[in-house]
């Protein structure tokens, strides 16, 4: 972590909460749960949020329905979630809970916990484990259940959706810019649909939605190590419900620990080198040059000539994210393989980049994480080398200025779709774009950022008015791998506590030495 960035403090630690989401008893005891007929349920797998999830709200999946088990479900009157059923009359995945059903009080709820009998007195269903649970965590568990979810969340009003978007200065000038448009713009017209005008909304959701849109633009300046303190700022000034795509490099994860602390959605932001941990709020697209990484090593320990290779030579520069994705290789389990870094200053120039490559020598593999501006300025290819792999995010995919020397040797690490099967799925983004009047000015970003717009829209749709940040991130999880349109993606999904949504690429090749035109050099591979 960065010098100065203030770490992400422990979740608040009640003793409810943890029997809730760990299993964990006041006394320090796992949480022990039973069905009839099958084993026992213990701590971590017997908590409530295995089957009610974070949020309390509970979930369908096929013919299973869980019922949600928040306080405002459980200490009222028993009737379907949606109170307006021609408004939300095809809201199929909110479960709802018996319409007859009495409002649960503290004993009949004990019970219902420890014995498996409803507040009406019949018995819940086979999955509701019964569970022994002492008095004073039973206390701590049901005030826990009453506080959840919060009476209100930051950045909501009865008449708005307040969202941010966040932009680093390392990001770069096209990127953002291309960002800023496509938000301004879906945001105006979403409004528009919202409010009743003649504007089409996009992807059809405006009649579900409940709430006018207003964008945040926070912009960071300065060294990393002052970014915590200014998005304290933002947040402090201009309070938010979540924060949706967002533009940067090296230092995001500055962002990403701010965005967990605060207990505050990080939607699909435009980074190729995002956070891998176990945090609960940011979501991405993929691992980035992290998953490129692993793409190059899965290629390189299935070689079959593995056996005449034995260093690997990988040319990046300090102070960009190619410095992280060679870690992320040199990481990798490939015994008999030596690394040897070849490191660029930030300033050095096109003679220390010939220096760095030629001292690659027959039979190394060779791995370039550089810029578009230090492809072009490569020298010759080094005699003999046994493979070349490039990062096609950073060197610019199939648009790299890689000269005709390399393209027969050279394998792009390509985390997407190809460009023939995903041209009809960018028709969608790039149609909306002209007849908005977005200029495309980076189109990686511009679509991304078009798709995260669309994603955001219909998870909201799906919550109809039940506005909690956890439960977003729930319905992320349930609505993405039921999308067709996906942009660069061939797929994307989140499976429960899983935080990039697409996790495979291939390795590409140039199909001829002057031309764009590009091929999978091997299938799709999930490393």
């Amino acid at each position: 972590m960065l010098a100065g960035v203030t770490a992400a403090p422990a979740p608040e630690a009640t003793d409810g909460k943890r029997i809730f989401r760990e299993g964990q008893l006041a006394s320090g005891e796992a949480l022990r749960g039973e069905r009839f007929g099958a084993a026992a349920l213990l701590g971590q797998s017997a908590a409530c949020v295995q089957c009610h999830r974070r949020s309390g709200m509970g979930m369908v999946e096929g013919q299973i329905v869980i019922p949600p088990i928040s306080g405002r479900f459980l200490f009222k009157p028993g009737k379907r979630i949606a109170p307006d059923s021609r408004q939300h009359e095809d809201a199929t995945h909110l479960p709802p809970t018996p319409p007859d059903r009495p409002a649960y009080d503290e004993s009949t709820l004990a019970r219902a916990i420890r014995e498996g009998v409803g507040a009406d007195g019949r018995p819940l269903d086979f999955l509701m484990p019964r569970y022994g649970i002492d008095d004073a965590s039973m206390r701590d568990l049901i005030a826990y259940l009453r506080s959840v979810p919060p009476r209100r969340e930051p950045g909501l009003t009865a008449s708005t959706l307040h969202f941010a978007t966040i932009v680093t200065p390392d990001a770069e000038p096209a990127a953002r810019d291309g960002m800023l448009d496509v938000l301004r713009r879906y945001f105006a017209v979403n409004n528009d649909a919202y409010a009743g005008a003649a504007a089409p909304a996009p992807d059809g959701h405006a009649a579900r939605q409940q709430r006018l849109w207003q964008l945040h633009v926070w912009r960071l300046s300065g060294a990393p190590q002052t970014w915590d303190a200014q998005l304290e700022r933002f947040l402090s000034t201009e309070p938010v419900f979540a924060t949706v795509s967002g533009v940067g490099g090296e230092h995001w994860e500055v962002v990403h620990r701010f965005c967990e602390r605060h207990s505050m959605p990080c939607l699909l932001p435009n980074v190729d080198l995002p956070t891998v941990s176990e945090d609960y709020y940011p979501v991405y697209y993929s691992q980035g040059v992290r998953l490129e990484a692993a793409l190059i090593a899965a290629r390189v320990s299935t070689a079959r000539d593995r056996a005449l290779r034995s260093r690997v030579v990988q040319v990046f520069r300090d102070a960009d994210i190619g410095a992280a994705a060679a870690a992320t290789l040199r990481s990798a389990q490939l015994p008999g393989l030596e690394f040897i870094d070849r490191r660029l200053a930030p300033d050095d120039g096109s003679g220390r980049l010939a220096e760095a490559v030629a001292q690659a020598r027959a039979g190394d593999i060779l791995v370039l994480w550089l810029r578009a501006p230090d492809i072009q300025a490569l020298p010759a290819p080094p005699a003999e080398v046994s493979a070349v792999y490039v990062s096609g995010l950073m060197g610019g995919l199939e648009s790299m200025p890689l000269a005709a020397a390399w393209r027969g040797m050279a394998r792009i690490a390509y985390p997407y779709e190809l460009p023939d099967a995903r041209r009809t799925f960018l028709g969608f983004a790039l149609g909306w774009f002209h007849l908005w009047g977005v200029p495309v000015v980076d189109e990686r970003v511009q679509v991304d950022t078009f798709i995260a717009c669309s994603i955001l829209t219909q998870a909201l749709a799906s919550m109809i008015g039940e506005y909690d940040r956890d439960y977003l991130i729930e319905r992320l999880e349930a609505i993405l791998s039921s999308r067709l349109v996906n942009g660069y993606f061939p797929r994307l999904s989140l499976g429960p506590g899983q935080r990039f949504a697409s996790k495979g690429g291939y390795l590409v090749r140039f199909v001829e030495p002057g031309g764009a035109a590009i091929a999978a050099d091997g299938d799709w591979t999930v490393p």
